[in-house]
């Protein structure tokens, strides 16, 4: 079973490699091209930047590989011998708390080396070595307190309920949505500084165009995100009546009135279009087939381990292993959401104007460093969202190869007074 287990998994890393390596390859060589949508230099160091990240990808995933081999070989045999707690629900938490606090701690330089190295090189970081230890200590206290309960409760459940995974699933489940109602205004806050949007007739045009899609929120935010990076978003935030809108001040500050409302009108569609219900029922699927899997694992696998079919064992098995189940589950998420975002673009476009929108794409582009060519197979793995070419496209741009991004922006604006 354990040799089964590691083949899956060796597959895994290997197609993550490969994808990496490939998109790496196909980037530096798209650099040489014809510039797309980007002035030569922006298009130049938006593949470095690019082809860089997959490059550190691949050393991850090997890292991984490593990590996991550890585990399955030697390290969660020592960890069930060495913590000696009778408490079974306690031994849980302790056993799964040092396990995620080791791979935490494995994983900590890449995120150091993506912020302090790569995007501070690339211009993109802003955030302080100060403000990058404060957020970790945050997110380690948060989860060693309401991880931890969360932990000792599906151990509880495992203990005590003979379909186990039914109540299991329902309760992990039941803490997502939890989290997502609760993040704007309890979670959010943490981290970041939001304040009401100041420019009061932008926020009169939005409430206007929410009221127009039905949405109902408790108000409209601007959060301090260039204080990390100075990257554009926007994002609805909550459920039911936590919804409200927030926005980056990066995207205030870079984006015209129209184009702001063309995001936000492309993120309506999603709502309109019940895609976060839709996500939320996808995501059900897959952490129902999870935990069923992971309910009835053979005992042979535990004991070639050399660990305990333990509530603990289980969970960090889950932990371990899940990736590779939603590695390969991603395809199909990506396929639908990528389906979703052009008729989100659709309604967008229909509540502003296609011009606006395509505007304001150009933009995300150019102040994202979006590099806006892929493989095709790393698309069909990883991209929620079309091609920015092809979304585009679906907006009634036509590409000219023969004219500079300022005359592209140009034909843009000349559009929108024409579809207005």
């Amino acid at each position: 079973m354990i040799m089964a287990i590691s083949i899956i998994y060796f597959i895994y890393v290997l197609i993550k490699v490969y994808l990496s390596v490939m998109q790496a390859g196909y980037v530096l060589k798209a650099k040489n091209q014809k510039p797309v949508l980007m002035l030569p230099s922006k298009f130049i160091k938006s593949a470095r930047y690019t082809a860089k990240k997959e490059k550190i990808a691949i050393v991850e995933t090997i890292v991984e590989y490593l990590l996991f081999i550890f585990w399955i070989g030697f390290g969660l045999e020592w960890l069930d011998k060495n913590i000696v707690i009778d408490n079974i629900v306690l031994k849980s938490v302790v056993y799964v708390d040092i396990f995620l606090a080791i791979n935490y701690i494995v994983g900590l330089p890449f995120d150091y080396y993506q912020k302090f190295v790569l995007d501070e090189k690339f211009g993109f970081n802003k955030s302080t070595l100060a403000l990058f230890i404060k957020d970790q200590i945050k997110g380690i206290l948060l989860f060693l307190i309401f991880g931890s309960l969360i932990i000792a409760a599906v151990s509880y459940i495992i203990l005590n309920f003979q379909n186990w995974w039914i109540w299991g699933f329902l309760f992990v489940f039941g803490i997502i949505i939890l989290i997502n109602a609760i993040y704007p205004t309890l979670i959010a806050p943490i981290f970041n500084k939001f304040k009401p949007l100041e420019d009061k007739e932008l926020e009169k045009d939005i409430h206007s165009l929410l009221n127009r899609s039905g949405f109902k929120s408790k108000g409209v935010f601007v959060v301090d995100a260039s204080k990390r990076d100075n990257r554009l978003n926007a994002y609805f935030g909550g459920l039911g009546k936590t919804k409200r809108v927030v926005l980056f001040d990066t995207l205030v500050n870079k984006l015209s009135k129209d184009e702001l409302l063309a995001v936000l009108g492309h993120e309506l569609g999603h709502f309109v279009n019940k895609d976060i219900l839709k996500n939320i029922f996808m995501m059900a699927i897959m952490m129902f087939a999870l935990f069923f899997i992971f309910a009835n694992l053979p005992q042979e696998l535990f004991t070639q381990i050399g660990i305990s079919n333990q509530p603990y064992t289980i969970i960090t098995l889950f932990l371990l292993l899940s990736p590779v189940f939603t590695f390969f589950f991603m395809p199909l998420i990506s396929f639908v959401s990528r389906k979703n975002e052009y008729a989100a673009d659709n309604y967008g476009a229909s509540l502003t104007s296609k011009s606006s929108l395509r505007n304001a794409l150009l933009k995300l582009v150019e102040e994202n460093s979006q590099f806006p060519l892929s493989h095709p197979f790393y698309i069909f793995f990883y991209y929620s969202h079309p091609p920015i070419l092809e979304r585009l496209k679906n907006l009634g741009f036509q590409e000219d190869e023969e004219t500079s991004k300022e005359a592209l922006r140009e034909k843009c604006v000349t559009e929108e007074e024409l579809d207005n």
